[in-house]
């Protein structure tokens, strides 16, 4: 009994003192936070720091204790931050310059890494400089670093330029290992969603559109880094035939590609000649945390106005999941959406779309609300890395449609899928089922027994209205025929720059471009533009970091990578609606 005490007593003072250590680090940090969410002035000849190690997200959260969890490699980026920081110093006098840390950026579409750097673009305009170093570059480091005034690599560094390759995943040779068959119905010959369920390899409709996407894309970048770089695209496409990332530095600045070899420790030194500081000075160095905390040198305004900015990012469901911090959950956005059509001091919103769809009828129901919202105010859509399928259906209705070249858009289709369970359950794992019941269809929806000819026929039935309003709703919202939409439909993907010359996207640009826009067509120049939904605040980002769903989540996202779309693919099956508006986003670029 004495030694039973002993343990209890030992496990009590253990988890009491477990208790204080967390409560103490707990407050520790959340002082850290109250100190440095204070307004951070810019020191006199300073440069900003844009480390680009870490996972780069549409949206990243305030999280305090990020810090504590992930080292700085496996930090989340958010792509607000960085456009919002290079906006603020560009228009910030004591900023001189940013230096950005080459890195690898993992989950970057070439859309979000095309924003950034026509951000930086447009900061080098101001006459500004910009410098990049890596020990070795990406792929998608190199596009968005080639921007720079100066691109320094180590001498044993690496520069990966291969072109792009586009990775699909199919499954239905596991499935019929596992004895699982899925039944399919879809509208559309180029609707590939369905195809890792009931292909083992490409169906050459779906490798039609892939090569002439990707192809679009590799131009784009092309262009981009031949008109920094002063190259041509001919010989960047060539250099990306020699397996580049082998060959020796030197050959890379014999090529062009870089200005200087040299190591990291001479980067302070060429920043430092920059900014002609010969007289022993010192520039200071300003991250993007501090940047987040410096007051925009922008007049104040007095107005009261507000464009808002709605983030619309992940797959799109009928209610919050709980295992995901990146979803458009149709109960929580129409009830934002309301919240936004109701303030008469917002004036305009516009809606930042990144998604490869999910349930058709969310995406019904969302479209209906910012029918509702244009009644009353304009709204825009500017498109992030994707907006296709239900991505587009969402956005198909605003007054002007934004998206970025290498955007992927479109894939207006639809497509049901219901697994039939029969040779797991009857044959493998030798359970069997009786039914008996009242009506015909009494028993419509059983897994362990494959459809019937009736069954099959209502489900289509109902995938293809789905398909006419998913069309007419199109056709509606860009004052096109519904048959010159369905031309364009069939589930094909289309980049930005294609998808504007067929009718889809109005404008090419990114956020800022929208948002511009968006001043304009409510008539508020003087406003304040302020980002919805709120972020969580230090309690709640704690409460999260203790929520087991919360918690699985960030480390997955973080153990696999650019392979957690992939993953979540996959656990999002047992919970996927039976009719979804989903583009083939099972893939992987190779930036």
């Amino acid at each position: 009994m004495k030694q039973f005490l002993k343990y209890v007593l030992a496990t009590i003072t253990g988890m009491v003192i477990l208790g204080l250590f967390f409560s103490v680090v707990s407050v520790v940090t959340l002082l850290g936070v109250s100190s440095t969410s204070a307004n951070f002035k810019v020191a006199e000849n300073s440069v900003l720091i844009l480390d680009l190690n870490g996972t780069l997200v549409e949206r990243s959260d305030d999280d305090p204790f990020a810090g504590l969890f992930s080292s700085s490699e496996n930090q989340t980026i958010g792509l607000d931050d960085v456009l919002q920081a290079i906006d603020k110093a560009k228009k910030e006098q004591n900023i001189k310059g940013i230096y950005m840390q080459g890195g690898a950026l993992a989950g970057a579409s070439p859309a979000m890494l095309e924003e950034i750097r026509n951000a930086l673009e447009d900061f080098r305009k101001s006459g500004k400089f910009v410098v990049s170093y890596a020990d070795s570059y990406t792929q998608g480091a190199y596009y968005l670093c080639s921007v720079a005034d100066s691109v320094l690599i180590n001498p044993q560094g690496m520069l990966d330029w291969k072109g792009l390759a586009m990775q699909t995943v199919y499954f239905k040779e596991l499935l019929d290992k596992v004895g699982v068959k899925m039944q399919i119905f879809k509208v559309g010959t180029y609707k590939s969603a369905v195809e890792p369920y009931i292909l083992n390899e490409m169906s050459e409709a779906n490798r039609e559109q892939i090569t002439v996407f990707s192809g679009e894309i590799w131009k784009e970048m092309l262009d981009d880094v031949s008109k920094s770089r002063k190259l041509k695209a001919e010989v960047l496409n060539q250099l990306a035939d020699t397996a580049l990332c082998f060959s020796s530095a030197d050959m890379y600045l014999k090529s062009g590609l870089v200005d200087k070899v040299t190591y990291s420790d001479d980067v302070p030194r060429v920043i430092s000649n920059m900014m002609k500081l010969d007289d022993g000075r010192e520039y200071k160095k300003v991250t993007l945390a501090e940047m987040a905390n410096v007051v925009k040198n922008s007049p104040k305004n007095i107005s009261g106005d507000i464009v808002a900015v709605y983030y619309a990012y992940g797959n799109i469901i009928d209610r919050p999941s709980g295992y995901s911090t990146s979803e458009i959950a149709a109960s929580k956005v129409i009830k934002d959406l309301q919240k936004l059509t109701d303030d008469e001091s917002v004036k305009a919103v516009v809606l930042r779309v990144n998604s490869g769809g999910g349930s058709a009828f969310a995406s019904e129901q969302i479209w209906h609300e910012i029918v509702k919202m244009k009644e009353k105010k304009p709204v825009v859509v500017s498109m992030g890395g994707m907006a296709a399928s239900g991505g587009y259906y969402i956005s198909c209705a605003a007054d002007r449609i934004f998206a970025e070249p290498t955007t992927l858009t479109g894939s207006i289709g639809i497509f049901g899928t219901f697994p039939d369970a029969s040779e797991l359950i009857n044959n493998k794992l030798g359970v069997h089922f009786q039914t008996v019941k009242t009506n015909k269809y009494a028993d419509f929806g059983d897994i362990s027994r494959p459809m019937n000819t009736g069954e099959q026929g209502l489900l289509q039935a109902y995938v293809n209205r789905g398909y006419e309003l998913f069309t007419k709703r199109c056709a509606d919202g860009r004052k096109m025929k519904q048959d010159d939409i369905k031309a364009i439909a069939e589930g094909r993907v289309w980049t930005g720059v294609h998808a504007k010359k067929i009718g889809l996207v109005d404008e090419l640009g990114g956020l800022a471009d929208a948002v511009a826009y968006a001043k304009k067509k409510a008539k508020v120049e003087d406003c304040t533009v302020m980002r919805y939904p709120a972020k969580s605040n230090v309690f709640e980002v704690l409460m999260n970091r203790v929520s087991t769903d919360t918690y699985a989540d960030a480390q997955m996202r973080e153990t696999f990578g650019d392979y957690y779309d992939m993953f979540m693919t996959v656990r999002r099956l047992s919970g996927q609606s039976s009719v979804e508006a989903s583009m083939p986003y099972i893939f992987k670029f190779n930036l």
